[in-house]
């Protein structure tokens, strides 16, 4: 496996606290290797990054609730989801993975029910090598929506555009993650925002605001993500969520102090009722807290 850069040991707090009852969106556990083996074809593994680790920087961070969602260097295999959500305790959910619907019986996609997972994300980025056909697709659909589970979008680096005509006709929740992978180089005239702005519109779509510091092009403070966001957040102020997608998967250089992320959101949502909407209301809404 290649060698990616590990997330910060040492998380901090912002330079404000979040509001109470705040989620992460999107997060990821791994190992440790010996209890939780990556799949033989896994492109990464980051066996450090365990559910302890994951909650000590969500105190840190003042984070009470978060969906953990499963690695593509698992596959099918939701062993450590299943523990995660059993030490996380009843203010987490669980993404699994939509192989998973294709490659096992029903008793363990009960199973993941059971435990906490309200949702499955479809993986476009084909290195990561767990993507379903167009029939697989339409089947695990189907599946999804007997369920009730949400759908959870990965695009392609290069954004929705080359997918989307899976998904946009969708009646289900649907959650694309990291700013619908914009360019941040063309802002708000990106076609992928565009379409993500128009999917939005129809009022089962939402996106996430993630991944803000990978998608810039100019760096830190990432000003150039600001208006994406910004025009995902006025399109749709009530299905808006945010996520660290910590321990920063496939970085090719030191991600930030997830600290810095949520300042990122503070200023893409500088007032207290937007943030209220972000981190506590549409989450709660989307993955079910409270209910």
């Amino acid at each position: 496996m290649p060698e990616y850069y590990p997330f910060n040991p040492e998380p901090r707090a912002a330079q404000q606290s979040p509001p109470v009852n705040s989620c992460d969106a999107q997060f990821h556990v791994f190992g440790p290797t010996d209890v939780y083996p990556p799949r033989p074809e896994a492109p990464f593994n980051m066996p450090s990054a365990t559910i302890g680790a994951a909650l000590k920087m969500h105190r840190a961070l003042g984070i009470e609730r978060g969906i953990i969602v499963q690695a593509t260097t698992y596959g099918a295999d939701h062993s450590v989801i299943l523990d995660a959500l059993k030490q996380a305790g009843p203010n987490y959910r669980g993404c699994a993975n939509a192989i998973v619907l294709k490659e096992r019986e029903e008793a363990y996609i009960e199973a993941l029910h059971s435990a906490g997972v309200r949702g499955a994300r479809f993986t476009f980025r084909k290195e990561l090598g767990v993507g379903l056909s167009s029939k697989e697709f339409r089947l695990a659909a189907d599946r999804l929506r007997e369920l009730g589970w949400y759908m959870k979008i990965q695009p392609e680096k290069n954004g929705i555009l080359e997918s989307v005509e899976l998904y946009e006709n969708i009646t289900t929740p649907v959650l694309i993650d990291h700013l619908g992978r914009a360019d941040a180089d063309l802002g708000v005239d990106d076609p992928n925002v565009q379409k993500t702005i128009e999917l939005l519109k129809k009022g089962n779509f939402w996106v996430m605001l993630s991944l803000g510091e990978k998608i810039s092009t100019q760096g830190p403070p990432w000003d150039d993500v600001l208006p994406i966001a910004r025009a995902y957040i006025d399109a749709a102020p009530d299905r808006v969520v945010w996520a660290s997608d910590w321990p920063h998967p496939l970085s090719k250089s030191p991600p930030p102090n997830d600290a810095e992320l949520l300042e990122l959101l503070y200023r893409y949502a500088p007032g207290e009722v937007e943030r209220q909407k972000i981190l506590v209301d549409n989450p709660a809404e989307l993955f079910g807290f409270g209910r």
